[in-house]
């Protein structure tokens, strides 16, 4: 403010942090468990940036940041995590962690509290509305327990004629209505929340976390976004997901993964002597990817005898799971458990995600499944 004296009195200005500190306290977890700081809403297989271990129920990590950006906390063998908006500023995470005596032996967290990021507090404002959808879901569901399970089993059995049976009942039909209109408010809601930031780094992060992987059909609400959007970090991350460079036509390096029992395999050995092999990318808890099993089994008896190869590759990060899925399927061909860097190679940013590959290691085809897969094969494999 301006004085009659003449004399003048500055605004006292506070220069905001240049970097970030993260204390955490946890309780409940053992001391040496490992903590690690892994970037999240770039629909990629991340490394940490850091990494520590718990001692007396504390960690801390520190770094610097050009903007606001979403990270996982994550403990154990990617046992459990907590999701933070970091910012340069003094942030404080506390949490009550549970450690299941279930198999997989997974982490919970109650009473999570973080304080001293605002980008944090505001990204939980934004989506409080989800925990509205997830009563919707849970609501919608009960009683539909015993007909999903039968429906289940005869996925997995492949059983078509059980399938259609359930697919054809009144209750089924009561249950795909209720799961139609409940997804078309999810559709609603997502969409008004990325259009609501379309003009900042915002838009383009939720576009991320709204979608577990982008097909053409997303170009639309990423061209809405304003240029600042569009140069942001996130917004160039959407713009390589929703251009991806396409694998057709390059060369598939030798790579090696292990089985469930822990024999390595190279993909030279698996591919030895057959004329074309499809790459199956996948994961336990993946439905889509389960609900194309009993295809490539089809596939796969029919064409085996011609020299068609099957090698599946596993995401899972909890190998108990995948054992257990390998069990519940019982795929006859190859199944191995990724490392990181095969999927990556691949450029893999969701699942299920397949390529066909020829005799002398060359993609000839992608993202091929059901009739579609049957179809190339059939003319590749004339008899």
């Amino acid at each position: 403010m301006i004085f009659h004296n003449g004399f003048s009195q500055k605004k006292k200005t506070t220069t905001a942090p240049a970097s970030y500190t993260i204390d955490g306290t946890i309780s409940g977890l053992a001391d040496g468990t490992t903590v690690k700081l892994i970037p999240g809403a770039t629909h990629l297989s991340e490394l940490p940036v850091a990494e520590t271990t718990l001692k007396e129920g504390k960690f801390t990590f520190a770094g610097k940041l050009k903007e606001p950006r979403f990270f996982y906390v994550v403990f154990g063998k990617n046992k459990g995590n907590i999701a933070v908006m970091v910012e340069n500023s003094k942030i404080k995470i506390t949490a009550a962690g549970t450690v299941s005596d279930k198999e997989g032996e997974r982490i919970s967290f109650k009473e999570v509290t973080i304080t001293g990021s605002k980008s944090h507090d505001y990204y939980t404002k934004e989506i409080a509305f989800k925990e509205d959808l997830n009563k919707d879901y849970v609501e919608y569901h009960i009683g539909t327990e015993v007909i999903q399970e039968l429906y289940g089993k005869a996925r997995v059995s492949g059983n078509k004629k059980v399938m259609d049976s359930i697919g054809n009942s009144p209750e089924w039909k009561v249950f795909e209505a209720k799961e139609k209109a409940f997804f078309t408010k999810v559709q609603k809601t997502t969409s008004d929340l990325i259009t609501k930031h379309k003009a900042t780094w915002w838009g383009p992060f939720f576009m991320l976390t709204s979608y577990s992987y982008f097909t053409p059909d997303q170009k639309t609400i990423y061209e809405q976004f304003s240029d600042v959007a569009k140069k942001s970090y996130y917004g160039q991350v959407v713009e390589k997901d929703l251009n991806p460079k396409s694998l057709i036509g390059t060369s598939v390096a030798n790579f090696g993964l292990k089985d469930k029992d822990g024999k390595a395999y190279s993909v030279k050995e698996i591919t030895a002597g057959k004329k074309y092999i499809l790459v199956d990318f996948w994961a336990s808890w993946c439905g889509p990817c389960r609900k194309e099993i009993p295809n490539l089994k089809t596939a796969y008896a029919e064409y085996a005898p011609k020299g068609f190869e099957i090698l599946s590759i596993s995401i899972d990060k909890d190998e108990k799971a995948w054992q257990k899925a390998l069990t519940q399927e019982n795929m006859k061909w190859h199944n191995l458990l990724d490392d990181d860097k095969v999927s990556k190679s691949f450029n893999v940013k969701a699942i299920p995600a397949t390529y066909l590959v020829d005799s002398k290691g060359v993609i000839i085809g992608d993202n091929l499944r059901g009739a579609e897969l049957e179809a190339k094969l059939k003319e590749l494999l004339k008899s």
